[in-house]
């Protein structure tokens, strides 16, 4: 029986899973290689090795609602998007009341992850680490990697040629902090990710001028969403799930229709070449408002460099460029790992329902938080945490190696056919579906068509409402006896944050409605509601 978990990672992963092998009664070991918590959370001023690095001005582009791990709400005072130092204080909140920090050996870095050579029977591993320049192996009945893929930077130099002649200074993300050192500066960010945009907005308001390249262009949507809502709330819906999925086509059409309402898309050289479902839109609320002002100027893909100036692949050239700053993600890698166990291989690793490897001969092994969601992260990895060490406990069982094999190949397929192909949506994964696809292998998805018959009030929450993450601890295994109520209130909780100037006759507030639920379609909207009801109670 396994008992013994070797934890590695006290981030925002490793957290939620020394939390669940305690809740499962197993005995949790979490190797941290810094000296705190919070992972790519914690804010340093130098990036340090191995781990991911965020500069100091990153806020989150999920809310708080949707963020929090089921059992324990964020304070209702914390404002719906935090900064990241609010989000550190967070986790210190959620280790302090469960209890973890005991648990978490600071400054030791795990070396080596090996199969004992009785592993086909026991399913026990050599576990490595080294803390004060000793090392000490131990042994482990089961192991979980909390470590992230954000820890290496993808500087890809070979695809801007000239780069080796350019005289100005160049960098990648991972070493930006602040604005302060490029003031006056002329700039260039290649990359139209959350990370790009926020850094051309930022650096605009201290720099000469700022150029952001892109090669596919991207959909910008904003924090804020309709009637002032965070986006999350009123997208990540079971509802919206559904019509999705009914009817991306028409989803299409509509949501690029909205945001082009707010900002054409053609006219500010934004316009992507994917549709709005084909990858992740990128989180700016201040993007076009610097386009339209000067500050930032969109170009096209870099072509190459020259020693001062910067050509584009337009036949467009900016002169006496000082700084480029390459927003081009990460690419990760598991070292301690032989490869016979797990490999990654062109930012792909293949693990049956992305938490386990396929070809153990004993399933003691998951990666937890290997995922790119279309939504909060935080909740996907307590989800993966909680099923996995009911795997290590013997309470279900995963099918065989042929049968896992198959769904690894199947979920590549529908991600190849559903996205371009991009190192980043190789764990792309949708917030909802997937949810509910590690809550039914649990036993705590909850079951919306007997809610609704039962309990109206919520039954219309968790299907037209917010899909937080509350909803998993209604039923099943690691019930929570607070999540009706944290379910019921969560509106007022969003509102709370925001409404710090009270009003007269203030007592009515807004319900919260579909997605695009708006007066002018309010009748095709909502016979399309009643059969969409109906389909996803069948």
């Amino acid at each position: 029986m396994v008992k013994k978990v070797a934890v590695v990672g006290a981030g925002c992963s490793g957290l939620p899973t020394i939390k669940c092998c305690l809740d499962e009664g197993l005995e949790p070991t979490c190797f941290e290689r810094t000296e705190d918590i919070g992972g790519l959370w914690r804010f340093k001023e130098n990036p340090e090795e191995g781990r991911a690095s965020i500069y100091n001005s990153v806020i989150s582009n999920t809310s708080k609602e949707m963020t929090c791990y089921s059992d324990f709400p964020m304070p209702e005072d914390y404002p719906n998007y935090m900064h990241n130092s609010k989000l550190l204080q967070y986790f210190r909140l959620y280790a302090e009341h469960f209890k973890l920090l005991q648990y978490i050996r600071f400054k030791t870095t795990v070396c080596s992850i090996r199969k004992r050579p009785d592993f086909s029977m026991t399913g026990q591993w050599d576990v490595t680490s080294e803390c004060n320049g000793k090392q000490q192996t131990e042994i482990f009945d089961a192991v979980l990697i909390c470590i992230g893929h954000h820890c290496t930077q993808n500087l890809p130099l070979h695809n801007f040629p000239g780069i080796e002649n350019f005289k100005g200074q160049y960098l990648h993300s991972r070493q930006y902090k602040n604005p302060h050192p490029f003031k006056n500066k002329r700039i260039i960010v290649v990359g139209i990710g959350n990370t790009a945009v926020d850094l051309v907005v930022e650096l605009s308001s201290v720099a000469k001028q700022v150029y952001l390249s892109t090669r596919r262009g991207a959909w910008i949507v904003n924090r804020v969403c309709d009637n002032g809502y965070p986006l999350d709330t009123v997208q990540s819906t079971r509802f919206n799930c559904i019509v999705q999925g009914m009817i991306p086509v028409l989803t299409n059409k509509l949501i690029e229709s909205k945001i082009n309402a707010r900002v054409n898309h053609d006219n500010y050289g934004l316009t992507p070449q994917h549709r709005f479902l084909s990858q992740q839109p990128t989180v700016s609320d201040t993007l076009p408002n610097r386009i339209i002002s000067g500050k930032v100027l969109l170009k096209t893909n870099v072509k190459r460099f020259t020693e001062t100036d910067v050509i584009f692949e337009d036949g467009t050239v900016e002169k006496d460029i000082d700084v480029v700053i390459f927003a081009t993600g990460y690419v990760f890698s598991l070292p301690f790992l032989e490869e016979s166990v797990l490999k990654v291989q062109n930012n792909e690793i293949s693990l049956y329902k992305m938490i386990f490897p396929p070809n153990l001969e004993k399933p003691t092994l998951g990666c937890i938080g290997y995922i790119q969601p279309s939504g909060a992260f935080m909740p996907i990895a307590e989800m993966q945490a909680r099923w996995a060490t009911r795997v290590f406990k013997g309470l279900h069982q995963l099918p065989l190696v042929e049968g896992m094999r198959k769904e690894i190949t199947e979920r590549k397929q529908k991600i190849q056919s559903r996205y371009f192909k991009s190192k980043r949506h190789t764990l792309q994964v949708g917030y909802v579906s997937y949810m509910d696809e590690i809550a039914t292998e649990i036993g705590c998805k909850p079951d919306v068509r007997k809610v609704m018959l039962a309990d109206p009030k919520l039954g219309w929450e968790l299907f037209f409402g917010p899909c937080s993450p509350y909803q998993y601890r209604l039923f099943g295994p690691g019930k929570w006896k607070g999540a009706r109520q944290a379910i019921l209130t969560q509106m007022d909780r969003i509102i709370k944050p925001t409404k710090t100037r009270v009003l007269k006759n203030d007592d009515i507030t807004q319900a919260s409605l579909p997605f695009g639920f708006k007066p002018f379609g309010f009748k095709i909207l909502g016979i399309l509601m009643v059969f969409v009801a109906m389909y996803a109670m069948i």
